[in-house]
């Protein structure tokens, strides 16, 4: 039996990188997956081949999550496509790395609205669909343990959403709905590529701190996601799941 057979998940962020990783992997489980798209629904549509190829159940759906409207669209997708919403992660997200002199306003709205206000809009909206037994998976990164030079923003997002996990951990407990983090080291994507870290000195530097001696993969974060939305997990929440090769 499938893990997660008669569910239906959404993941934000899901055109490509972790996002796509874990919406093919939870699909592969057995869930209907809302793959969400902030830009390119040309890699929704492709992480969405993916999963019908295979003969799971998705559909691709657009909208910024930092805008209330679209996150409640997103959700609504989910509930008039499938009838119900069992599984949500929070995995839209990006990051500009800047040395404090050179922060500016923009540089923290830009990351804090998509990092932290996306977190919270798309969980508003979610929460009246979820049952008991639902999980949210929120991803936020291992930055908030190592805080790296030039990273006082992203950081600081990532800190902010590991602290809502646990807020709404307790929050939503009482419902039998669970909230846990998963807080991945570097990971080989297509953002970490376009944003110079791979090949970069940060790049040989979190080798250097990473026991496992390699970097991380976008399915080396999938299966954990699948493991925390499944009811493998039922007696954890409030947790931040490092995924990081050791780094600390």
């Amino acid at each position: 039996m499938s893990k997660l057979a008669g569910k239906v998940a959404v993941v934000t962020g899901a055109s490509k990188g972790i996002g796509a990783a874990i919406a093919v992997a939870l699909a592969a489980e057995g869930a209907s997956v809302v793959v969400n798209y902030a830009s390119s629904k040309a890699g929704a549509d492709s992480v969405v081949a993916t999963i019908t190829a295979a003969n799971g159940k998705a559909i691709a759906v657009g909208g910024d999550v930092s805008k209330e409207a679209d996150a409640q669209g997103i959700v609504n997708a989910a509930i008039e496509t499938y009838g119900r919403l069992d599984i949500l992660v929070n995995n839209s997200g990006i990051y500009e790395f800047s040395q404090i002199e050179d922060v500016t306003e923009e540089h923290f709205h830009k990351q804090f609205n998509t990092n932290v206000l996306g977190v919270l809009l798309t969980t508003k909206a979610a929460v009246r669909h979820l049952g008991e037994g639902a999980s949210i998976v929120n991803v936020s990164s291992v930055v908030t343990t190592i805080t790296p030079p030039a990273s006082a923003v992203y950081s600081g997002t990532k800190g902010a959403v590991d602290a809502i996990t646990g807020v709404l951990a307790r929050e939503l407990g009482p419902r039998k709905i669970r909230v846990n983090s998963i807080n991945p080291g570097v990971v080989i994507t297509e953002g970490t590529h376009s944003a110079g870290i791979i090949g970069s000195d940060l790049d040989a530097w979190a080798l250097t701190q990473t026991p496992l001696g390699r970097l991380g993969q976008p399915d080396d974060i999938a299966s954990i996601a699948v493991f925390l939305a499944s009811d493998d997990a039922r007696w954890m929440t409030g947790e931040h799941v490092a995924a990081s090769g050791g780094m600390r």
